[in-house]
């Protein structure tokens, strides 16, 4: 399993418009094969990053869902609200 954090810095007036798309599209996100949840989080020194903290059974599935209609609805909407550019990354849970 990996998870896929990805951190995205938005304008303060479009901060509401993120959040509200983010509650439109969270169980779809959620319900896509190979996708096991999707959680929001915004950073407590400055109000306009956030992060999605997401995991998926492999790096495949996760594949899958970036080259779907949802995705690529759902990243135009959210891109036109930056103020700086997506960073992502993919991580594996270490136990050694």
């Amino acid at each position: 399993m990996i998870t896929r954090i990805v951190k995205m810095q938005f304008t303060e007036d479009h901060i509401d418009d993120f959040r509200s798309l983010f509650v439109d599209v969270r169980e779809k996100i959620r319900d896509f094969e190979g996708c096991h949840g999707v959680d929001l989080l915004q950073a407590t020194q400055d109000p306009t990053i956030f992060f999605t903290y997401s995991h998926w059974d492999s790096e495949d599935a996760l594949n899958r869902y970036r080259h779907s209609d949802l995705f690529a609805v759902t990243w135009k909407k959210t891109k036109a609200m930056f103020s700086e550019r997506a960073e992502a990354w993919s991580v594996l849970k270490r136990e050694d």
